[in-house]
């Protein structure tokens, strides 16, 4: 029989590991995201963009990846990322094909991805009792997801 200790323990521990996962999955979509949309311009300047946001995202997944190893958990295998995020990705091709401007829709899109992005991270903050190194990890990347919102905005604006 667990005491209470434990079972709270177990519970975080556990809370913890789903606060992970829904992040990797996050990062693994806006990652997948940036590649699908350098399919869809030719501006060298949005295609170094995409190109670093798309490794940026890469390195958060990686770090989140480290820190299961580091719980002694394994992310479930699928770096496929969400549905909601399969269904993004095809709204983004979509959304080029009938689109003039293609590189001004691959910014909305991006920023729309971004806001949720920062949206998911701010509430795993506000909503979950976190040991200082993931609060600070995840404080990091929703810094640099900040940053990025502010980018892809002096962006659209440079489009107009």
């Amino acid at each position: 029989m667990k005491t209470t200790r434990e079972s709270a323990r177990e519970a975080s521990h556990k809370n913890l590991v789903h606060v992970l996962t829904d992040l990797l999955e996050k990062n693994y979509d806006a990652e997948k995201g940036y590649k699908k949309a350098l399919e869809h311009t030719t501006n060298p300047d949005l295609k170094k963009f995409l190109k670093n946001q798309a490794v940026q995202r890469n390195h958060f997944a990686t770090e989140l990846d480290k820190y299961f190893h580091e719980l002694n958990e394994h992310p479930k295998e699928r770096k496929t990322g969400t549905t909601l995020g399969s269904l993004h990705r095809f709204w983004i091709d979509f959304k080029s094909s009938v689109t003039r401007k293609n590189d001004e829709s691959i910014l909305e899109e991006c920023l729309r991805g971004e806001k949720a992005s920062l949206k998911e991270y701010e509430e795993k903050l506000e909503k979950n009792i976190l040991n200082p190194n993931v609060k600070q990890m995840l404080e990091e990347h929703r810094d640099k997801i900040q940053k990025t919102i502010k980018q892809i905005k002096i962006l659209e604006d440079l489009e107009d």
